[in-house]
């Protein structure tokens, strides 16, 4: 099913970033086909495979894709490395363009409608990976100035969102009752778990209107160093 001159690119977007990994083929406005992966499940053992499996299901080959979009964090720094990699190793040989999705942003894709929007993840040590955004009409989540992407204490995280705030993401489940007198809506699922079908959706969005790079230079985005590299650089966050 190679897309016909004229067809809009069919995309596989891969995150791996969050507690759930996931995989999705996109072409267009339509979700193709989708996977997750069974929390515990160790990421580098399944993502190809699953990859395969998704592929075969639906009747494409690698031959049939146009490119990929793969979520480039901030999250786990295991889940992005290994993401990151096989998307790499995938578009590499076909010489396939790719291009990276900030992850909070792909989360932000679960809140309904337009409106302000929070995208959470754990970062550990009372602090979350957060990042506020605009959503418009047509779905997609403009970056907001009144709350950058970054490492954010979640205590005192209330005092800076917006009235009637959409929040979304794996961090809600760190923040206690940070929010309990917060003017803000906490979307909890059952949103779909998979966040690879926004990260596609995002990448097609991207795809026919950047001019994009090959995959060589595409690096996960930790926000956060590492402790050893803390250590060595005595810096906690990567340069923005």
């Amino acid at each position: 099913m190679t897309p016909k001159h004229g067809e809009a690119p069919l995309l596989l977007g891969v995150d791996s970033a969050t507690e759930i990994a996931s995989w999705a083929l996109w072409q267009g406005d339509a979700l193709v086909g989708e996977r997750t992966c069974e929390a515990g499940r160790p990421t580098a053992e399944v993502l190809l495979p699953a990859i395969d499996a998704l592929l075969a299901a639906t009747g494409v080959t690698l031959d049939d894709l146009s490119g990929f979009a793969v979520s480039i964090g901030p999250g786990s720094f295991t889940g992005l490395r290994i993401g990151v990699a096989t998307v790499k190793g995938l578009a590499f040989a076909p010489a396939k363009r790719v291009v990276g999705v900030p992850t909070l942003e792909a989360l932000a894709g679960h809140a309904p409608g337009p409106g302000p929007v929070v995208a959470l993840l754990d970062a550990r040590r009372g602090e979350v990976y957060a990042a506020g955004f605009e959503k418009h009409g047509d779905g997609e989540a403009q970056p907001a100035d009144w709350l950058r992407e970054g490492v954010v204490p979640v205590a005192g995280l209330a005092r800076r969102l917006p009235a009637g705030c959409r929040l979304v993401g794996e961090g809600l489940s760190v923040c206690g009752d940070a929010f309990a007198d917060a003017d803000v809506e906490v979307q909890l699922p059952p949103y779909p778990a998979t966040t690879a079908r926004h990260v596609a959706a995002l990448g097609a969005r991207r795809f026919a209107a950047e001019s994009l790079p090959s995959a060589a230079p595409l690096t996960p985005r930790y926000v956060r160093r590492a402790e050893a590299e803390v250590k060595r650089t005595g810096e906690r966050f990567e340069s923005p």
